[in-house]
């Protein structure tokens, strides 16, 4: 077994244990495999250990990744920062954007979404920490931002993601998804999706309702950032 799928049994295994335990169906946790920064290779192998979700942060590494694994059926969800002029190129090579933080950004992705594909995935990211250094919306301004996004006509909101701020402590690490799992239940629309734990936090996330845990460093290992991409984390 290559260490890339060894690496995916002992995650998979750390979810349905997680499961498990708060007395949750372990399918109802999506595995999605951050693999920004890892080359197509790295990908290949995943898939062929039966991962078919990828999480890109960068969007020129993304599309040249794509166009190199064409011949496999995956998914591909954008979840890091999005700039207006990006906006085209995610809507159209893209399945799900977990990133989506101001309504601008909403609006041309449904803009611009090809009229052939399905509606494209999203969930608003919250800044439940507060952090200046984090993208995403003010929890106080996300049910504005829900209810209008819900209405536009080539997206589908799925749900809420977040990076909490990292922390050790277990207690810390269980408030920052509940406050986010809180915050979705408060809009009262049909939403399905949670995006919200990493590598060392599944656990707790999982615990408090995720439906997507943003793996990387447990899956393919350490990072080597280029250092024009050492910063805007979105899954590890």
């Amino acid at each position: 077994m290559s260490t890339i799928a060894n690496n995916i049994a002992k995650v998979a295994a750390r979810i349905r244990e997680a499961a498990q335990a708060a007395g949750r169906d372990p399918d109802a946790v999506g595995l999605l495999a951050v693999s920004k920064t890892q080359p197509a290779e790295a990908i290949r192998e995943a898939n062929d250990a039966g991962l078919s979700d990828f999480g890109e942060n960068y969007l020129q590494e993304a599309l040249e990744k794509q166009a190199s694994l064409a011949d496999l059926a995956l998914t591909w969800h954008f979840i890091g920062p999005i700039q207006s002029n990006k906006t085209r190129a995610i809507a159209e090579h893209f399945d799900w954007v977990h990133s989506v933080d101001r309504l601008k950004i909403a609006q041309r992705l449904s803009e611009q979404r090809p009229a052939e594909l399905p509606p494209l995935n999203v969930c608003l990211q919250v800044n439940v920490s507060g952090e200046a250094s984090k993208s995403g919306c003010a929890p106080q301004d996300i049910a504005e931002l829900a209810r209008t996004i819900a209405t536009l006509p080539n997206l589908r909101l799925r749900g809420l993601m977040a990076i909490p701020e990292p922390t050790d402590d277990l207690a810390e690490q269980h408030a920052a998804f509940s406050r986010l799992r809180q915050l979705q239940q408060a809009l009262n629309l049909e939403l399905d999706t949670l995006s919200m734990g990493m590598s060392q936090d599944l656990e707790a996330a999982i615990a408090e309702g995720a439906t997507w845990v943003r793996i990387g460093t447990a899956l393919f290992g350490a990072r080597a950032y280029p250092s024009q991409k050492a910063h805007g984390q979105h899954g590890a």
